[in-house]
C-alpha cells in the first residue's frame, strides 16, 4: 500500500472541493498544528464511531492483534519532526485501507468520504510543516549528532516502516477474510484505536 497525497487528491477531488477550501482558510500555520492533528483526527474517531453500532459478537471469534508500534502507545516520541512524520505515515495509509471498503450496509460512505477528506487535509497541513522544517535541517542534524544537547537522544525513534508494517498486518487480514463483513468491522475497530492512541500523541508536539 503506497499510495501517494497526490494520487489520493486525484482520487478525492470530485468529493472534497469542500474539504479544499476548509484547507484554505486554515492558513496552514504551523504553530497550531498540534491543534489542528487533535481535532482532525477526534473528529475522525467520532465519525469511525458513528459508522456502525456495536461490535457484532459474532466476529468476536475473529479478533486479531495488528501490533501497533509502542511508540505511539507509549507516548515516547522526543522530536517533533518523528511525531509529524509518523502522523504523515498514518494518514496516507489510514487512506489506502479505506479506499478499500466496498461492503455499503456495514458502513456509510458519506461518512467514510469525510474521514478521506481530513486525511488529505491533514496531508497537505504536515506537508508545508515539514518543508518548512527542511530549512533547519541542518541545524537539526547538528544537535542530534551530539547525543549530549537533548535528553531524548538515546530514544529509538518509530521509523515510517514500523507504521507501514502494521498496516500491511491489517491490509493482509482484510485480504486473506475476503473483506467479508467481520473482517471491516475489526477493521474498524482497530483503526479508531489507531487514531485513539494518534489524538494522543499529537499532544507531544504542544509539549516539546
Amino acid at each position: 500500500m503506497s499510495t501517494k497525497p497526490d494520487v489520493i487528491r486525484k482520487c478525492l477531488w470530485p468529493a472534497c472541493l469542500v474539504g479544499l477550501l476548509i484547507t484554505g482558510i486554515l492558513s496552514l500555520d504551523c504553530n497550531s498544528l498540534h491543534f489542528h492533528l487533535r481535532k482532525v483526527t477526534w473528529q475522525n474517531l467520532r465519525l469511525l464511531s458513528s459508522t456502525g453500532s456495536s461490535f457484532p459478537a459474532e466476529c468476536l471469534s475473529e479478533t486479531k492483534a495488528f501490533e501497533l508500534p509502542q511508540e505511539i502507545l507509549s507516548h515516547t516520541q522526543p522530536v517533533k519532526r518523528y511525531i509529524k512524520e509518523a502522523f504523515y505515515e498514518m494518514s496516507i495509509q489510514a487512506f489506502n485501507i479505506f479506499s478499500q471498503y466496498t461492503l455499503k450496509s456495514t458502513w456509510e460512505s458519506d461518512y467514510l468520504k469525510q474521514i478521506q477528506i481530513r486525511l488529505d487535509q491533514q496531508l497537505q497541513y504536515l506537508e508545508q510543516c515539514l518543508e518548512e522544517e527542511e530549512k533547519e535541517k541542518e541545524d537539526w542534524k547538528e544537535m542530534t549528532e551530539d547525543g549530549m544537547n537533548w535528553s531524548g537522544a538515546l530514544v529509538p525513534q518509530l521509523s515510517s516502516l514500523e507504521l507501514r508494517r502494521y498496516f500491511n498486518r491489517i491490509d493482509n487480514f482484510l485480504k486473506e477474510k475476503r473483506y467479508s463483513h467481520c473482517a471491516w468491522e475489526i477493521i474498524r475497530a482497530e483503526i479508531r484505536r489507531c487514531f485513539y492512541y494518534f489524538q494522543k500523541f499529537a499532544a507531544l508536539l504542544r509539549k516539546k
